[in-house]
């Protein structure tokens, strides 16, 4: 196709350009309505883009004309074949995903790190999850990709599984073997459904590993905001093979997805294909160098260090260079306080920071200036730490085993729950969720019973407050349960 096109972009600039009068929602009538307060900062330009299903302009949820034009183009860009704009982020695709692959009562394996959005579309669906744990790496502490091996054993004990969801890559940059696994599950007669939130830039060469339509999925779901140049919360769904139901999926779509789609982030997505279909390999050659750059200059600092290939393993089949997972552990720094020095004391702002590292996403938008002002950041943060007495923290705490399942997410979200002191929620079916951050792996989810491990390991937490998502009760002082009574 001609990828030098881009039909979305250029209907709403010709249709603002007519300057019709205007009784469609939204209110503000182009730049009109705005607030001149903000306008001092954007200019006009922008607002005369958000419009609505005006006459020329398609329907998200029908599309016929530039719209459709604009898909069929990022499908053929991404060797799909149909890929579907998302106005709700890669959490309304992760859902959509999951209730068109999964009926009420069959069951999908999904790894333990997924996004929450998977937990509500299996509470949409109705699906009954088998969890997988990612392995962890050793020498970096970080959770690798599920493998193979762990899918055709998941199988072994499920032969009635008829789907799996991966996280590839992850939020660390560690990517699965989607090749080995899309054949174990073809072979299953399963589908592939990949969150690639942090992978819409896995196509474009330039030293990137392969992304996953490429690598044999069925589905995938892309944030193209996060590292492919598009307004946040806009992202795309590809369809990687014939054996997904194109009628279900888009059935699935419209319950997901706002009836109100916001066509600046349409257009956005239409022109961040447009630059990745015209510069992208030299877009991801220009990110890979600067990472690969700093990543040396980085690991030359003495008590930093910024992980790279000599991870690669069974755990680790592969990563993405733009990922700068940096450590400062033997500075007796945590990541919480590398990333608030970095910020306040140098203006320098990361993607992540846990207990023990910090996460730079690096794009090619990124400039040689802020490349150089991260690595003197931490240069002279190492002079300043490594001659006190600190000391190197020690390893985090081994993940405890998965709990006992009870009740599928969809039964459990409708359970009547109460609240019980923490103190007594071990052996209790839990209503919420415990996630400690880090590492973002739940403990347990609702309708899994909390084992004495689980709650030691959590406890060890809430005493020393580090940070968790899941409870209500942000103190953690109370728990909810659902009661027994109600199995």
């Amino acid at each position: 196709m001609d990828q030098n096109r881009t039909p979305l972009l250029d209907a709403v600039a010709e249709y603002a350009a007519g300057e019709p009068a205007y009784f469609k929602i939204p209110a503000h009538r182009f730049e009109r309505g705005i607030s001149p307060r903000w306008r001092k900062w954007t200019g006009d330009g922008i607002f005369r883009f958000d419009l609505t299903e005006a006459e020329g302009l398609d329907d998200l949820h029908g599309a016929q004309g530039v719209i459709r034009q604009a898909q069929e183009l990022a499908a053929d860009l991404y060797g799909a074949r149909k890929t579907y704009f998302l106005v709700n982020g890669t959490t309304c695709g992760n859902e959509a995903m999951i209730l068109a692959a999964c009926r009420e009562g069959e069951k999908i394996l999904v790894p333990r790190n997924a996004h929450k959005s998977v937990l509500m579309g299996l509470i949409l669906s109705g699906a009954h999850p088998v969890y997988l744990m990612p392995p962890r790496q050793e020498e970096s502490g970080l959770f690798g990709g599920i493998t193979p091996r762990q899918v055709e054993e998941g199988f072994r004990q499920h032969p009635d599984c008829r789907s799996v969801f991966l996280v590839s890559p992850t939020y660390y940059g560690i990517l699965s073997d989607i090749r080995g696994i899309a054949r174990v599950c073809h072979e299953h007669d399963a589908l592939l459904l990949v969150d690639e939130a942090h992978g819409a830039h896995l196509y474009f060469g330039g030293g990137l590993p392969r992304g996953a339509i490429s690598e044999g999925a069925d589905l995938c779901v892309q944030s193209t905001h996060k590292v492919a140049g598009s307004l946040t919360q806009s992202s795309m769904l590809h369809v990687g093979s014939d054996r997904v139901d194109p009628g279900r999926l888009e059935s699935c779509l419209h319950m997901v997805q706002s009836t109100s789609p916001s066509y600046l982030l349409m257009v956005s997505l239409d022109a961040a294909r447009y630059e990745l279909a015209r510069n992208g390999t030299g877009m991801m050659e220009r990110a890979c160098r600067m990472a690969q750059k700093a990543r040396r200059a980085i690991c030359r600092i003495p008590g930093m260090h910024c992980w790279g290939e000599e991870i690669l393993g069974d755990a680790v089949p592969a990563l993405d260079p733009t990922r700068l997972v940096i450590t400062a552990r033997q500075l007796g720094i945590s990541g919480y306080q590398l990333a608030d020095l970095l910020y306040e004391e140098y203006q320098v702002g990361m993607e992540l920071a846990d207990d023990s590292r910090v996460v730079a996403v690096v794009t090619w938008a990124n400039t040689g200036e802020e490349m150089n002002r991260l690595t003197a950041a931490l240069e002279d943060i190492s002079r300043r730490y490594r001659d006190s007495v600190r000391g190197a923290l020690s390893d985090a705490q081994p993940h405890p085993t998965l709990p006992p399942y009870v009740l599928s997410p969809r039964k459990a979200f409708f359970a009547p729950k109460k609240s019980i002191p923490w103190r007594e929620a071990v052996g209790k079916i839990a209503g919420e969720s415990l996630i400690p951050y880090p590492p973002g792996i739940p403990l347990v989810y609702p309708g899994e019973r909390i084992s004495p491990e689980i709650w030691e390991y959590m406890e060890r937490y809430r005493s020393a407050g580090l940070h968790f998502h899941g409870p209500a009760d942000r103190n953690l002082s109370e728990f909810q349960i659902i009661p027994e009574e109600i199995l």
